[in-house]
């Protein structure tokens, strides 16, 4: 048997040692393993402790997994003659070894696996013996068939040259007991002051001031691109036109230097703006198992592509919230000593999201050093049970507000912190309604994390564009340069824009700006008939001012004021009109975003079937317009997102489970103009790409990839889910695991053509 399963580990390239910790309830006489369907069923985890190898290179598994609120056990031994000897449901058998798996419930029942699943399907979540409502209910999943050889004693190799997996281990899904004493990392002394974070330079906060320079001077990086477009050509001397629109768009510069000739990131003070990243992390009793292994994976991936100039600083919560170390240079030191912390993590107790984020926010304002670049990542997969449900605040979006400290709302004082919290909702019972106030309300992106397997692929878009951070504070001013011309109003999304009191002119806070990503605002105007003007009527003028972070003072603040005035023919009579193509885009855009808005309210308020209406509406409206017609991508885009957001709003259940959150994180991309994940959005070939930058893109696909160490791509292995999620789109492309062996790619492909034949 030892040398059949050489055979198979070198023909599998599975030659991994593995540290697999025991349970409290293992038993060394015991060595079943956790099923699904009575398959197989692994989640992988951080775990950089050295293993214990013998000279196989074989590590024992826990010998009983111990499920996060439930679990399938195949039992061996079982001499109770009670009760528990027979299914409450079939009332048949459950003896050991008749092939059937059996699900140990939260409350002490046990029921065939095939019995529960069926009992439950509907949502049921109650015991059928002592009605106990459940935390947990089982789920068959249809991916849980892991083409993975295993060793009688339940043994699992992964790839061994993976630069990723080399921090991802098996282990066993831990289980839930709310009543379990927190651990220990909750019980460490914090300091009362987060004055302990690593030293970036030798300048403390504050010493910094700021200067104007003109952007001639400015050459560590290309300015700012602006282009401006009149949505027509040209308006008669005696005709009038309400509500004309003048489109500002805004293109960052390139990531100059963020990638050496090779390709890879470039991680050195000079070659982009340092970052302080603080994640906050959800380890509730409903993250045990697969969710919170897939998290742990998840955060090594963000570790091993920060930099040393980069800082980082995790906080991890349930029913209260701990930081597991202060802000910390990501060395390699730093980075050893965060995947440890990372993965001492176990899930237990409530959601305590509010206490999470004041902690956050404490380590922002208490840090005695500052890097150019600050942001929050808040995963969660629950609800807030601690805030929302007090009776001592108010309701509705009140309630929501109160989650995140007054100091980080974006309409709290200019003292405030001003740093985004990027939200990512974990599976169908997450909070969505929560996750995307709290970063709308802060200035940063909410993510609907729909599939687990996903999880990787939406934290490396996030850091692919936070590591690529290129403008800072920039601020865009708008100016009717005409005396009888006056301002509507500036679509501008979820940004900041005001109007002087006299109308002629308005500002645009923008703020961070990742390279290559551009923004697109339309300025509204009343044009009235002058017969007395002449042929040509100037509208507005347009300025820029902003921080360039990657210079190493931070100092100079860069204005741009040299951008050709926008210009209108203002003729007797009009011959063939021009109608812009770019400014017809962003109608659309924004014509979209105000029918999703509009539909999501009417699905909130119960009436789906208009809800759905309004969608189709905005549909045929758009592929009427010039630039649907002339085959335009984002039009393209538009309709698809429409479409998927129709689709999940069919019923109450789907709109429940996924359309909430699908489309809120589809009106939090499109108000800010900023990738969020949702759906397959982060899939190569989907048409739900919208704002995606290179760099994040390129973040995106090393995730997806993950074949270092090997020319070439692989096949993946199936992905594992502990929820059920929607069917994908065709196309759809979840994160991958690749293993490392080319003989056996080579030997299976011919495999593959032998039995084809």
């Amino acid at each position: 048997m030892g040398s059949k399963w050489r055979k198979a580990k070198l023909a599998l390239g599975l030659n991994t040692c593995l540290y697999i910790p025991k349970t409290l309830e293992d038993s060394p006489a015991t060595a079943s393993s956790t099923v699904a369907g009575g398959r197989f069923f692994d989640a992988v985890s951080l775990s950089p402790t050295t293993p214990n190898r013998n000279s196989d290179c074989h590590v024992d598994m826990p010998t009983t997994p111990t499920p996060s609120s439930s679990g399938l056990r195949m039992p061996k031994y079982h001499n109770s003659k009670s009760s528990k000897s027979t299914c409450a449901i079939c009332l048949m058998s459950m003896k050991p070894g008749q092939g059937h798996a059996i699900f140990t419930a939260e409350c002490s029942h046990s029921f065939h696996f095939n019995c529960i699943t069926s009992n439950v399907k509907h949502g049921n979540q109650i015991c059928p013996v002592c009605r106990a409502k459940w935390k947990e209910i089982p789920f068959q999943s249809p991916l849980t068939d892991i083409s993975q050889p295993r060793s009688r004693n339940g043994q699992v190799h992964w790839p061994q040259h993976d630069a990723w997996m080399t921090v991802v281990r098996q282990v066993p899904p831990a289980r839930l007991d709310t009543n379990r004493n927190i651990s220990n990392v909750f019980q460490t002394v914090e300091p009362s002051v987060f004055d302990d974070d690593e030293v970036v330079d030798h300048r403390p906060m504050g010493s910094q001031k700021n200067s104007s320079t003109d952007v001639t001077n400015h050459h560590s990086m290309g300015a700012i691109e602006v282009k401006t477009w009149p949505e027509i050509s040209a308006v008669t001397k005696s005709a009038s036109h309400s509500n004309f629109a003048v489109l500002v768009h805004l293109k960052a510069p390139h990531a100059v230097g963020l990638l050496n000739q090779s390709g890879m990131p470039v991680t050195g003070q000079n070659s982009r703006a340092p970052v302080d990243l603080v994640t906050v992390l959800d380890v509730s009793g409903s993250m045990a198992g697969t969710k919170l292994a897939l998290l742990k994976r998840a955060m090594g991936f963000v570790i091993q592509n920060l930099g040393p100039a980069d800082r980082l600083s995790v906080i991890a919560f349930s029913s209260t919230a701990r930081r597991l170390f202060p802000l910390r240079r990501m060395s390699d030191t730093g980075k050893q000593e965060a995947l440890q912390a990372v993965n001492s993590l176990s899930s237990n107790g409530g959601t305590n999201i509010a206490e999470a984020l004041k902690k956050s926010a404490k380590i922002m304002t208490d840090r005695k050093w500052k890097n150019p670049v600050s942001s929050i990542i808040l995963l969660s997969d629950g609800q807030d049970t601690y805030t929302i449900n007090s009776p001592n605040v108010a309701a509705t979006q009140t309630n929501y507000r109160s989650l995140l400290p007054a100091c980080m709302q974006r309409n709290a004082a200019s003292s405030g912190l001003h740093i985004p919290v990027h939200t990512f909702g974990f599976g169908a019972d997450h909070d969505a309604v929560s996750m995307h106030s709290i970063s709308e309300t802060s200035g940063g992106t909410f993510s609907f994390i729909e599939a687990e397997n996903v999880i990787q692929d939406a934290f490396a878009q996030c850091i692919g564009g936070l590591l690529s951070v290129v403008v800072q504070e920039l601020r865009v001013e708008v100016e009717c340069v005409h005396p009888v011309l006056h301002l509507n109003s500036i679509k501008a999304g979820s940004y900041n824009a005001s109007l002087a009191s006299d109308n002629k002119s308005g500002n645009i806070e923008v703020g961070d700006l990742y390279a290559d990503e551009e923004r697109d605002f339309l300025a509204m105007l009343d044009i009235p008939a002058d017969r007395s003007s002449n042929d040509m009527m100037t509208l507005v003028k347009v300025k820029c001012t902003y921080k360039d972070p990657t210079q190493s003072d931070n100092l100079d603040l860069v204005t741009l004021d040299h951008i050709d005035d926008v210009k209108i023919e203002r003729p007797d009579t009009i011959g063939r009109l021009i109608v812009s193509m770019e400014v017809d885009k962003q109608r659309n855009r924004l014509q979209s975003a105000e029918a999703m808005a509009e539909a999501r309210s009417a699905a909130e308020n119960g009436d789906l079937a208009a809800a759905v209406s309004v969608l189709e509406r905005c549909r045929k409206k758009l592929s009427e317009t010039v630039s649907a017609k002339a085959g335009d991508r984002l039009c393209l885009a538009l309709d698809a997102e429409l479409k998927e957001m129709q689709e999940r709003m069919a019923n109450r259940r789907v709109y429940e489970t996924s359309g909430r959150a699908y489309v809120l994180s589809g009106l939090s991309s499109h108000s800010w103009q900023r990738a969020t994940a949702r759906g397959d959005s982060t899939d190569s070939t989907s048409l739900i790409q919208a704002y995606q930058t290179p760099s994040m893109i390129d973040m995106v696909s090393r995730s997806q990839t993950m074949y270092l160490g090997s020319p070439a791509p692989r096949p993946p292995l199936r992905p594992l889910r502990s929820f059920p999620a929607r069917q994908q789109p065709r196309g759809y492309i979840s994160s991958k695991m690749y293993i490392n062996k080319e003989d056996f790619w080579q030997e299976l492909s011919v495999k593959q053509k032998t039995n084809s034949q």
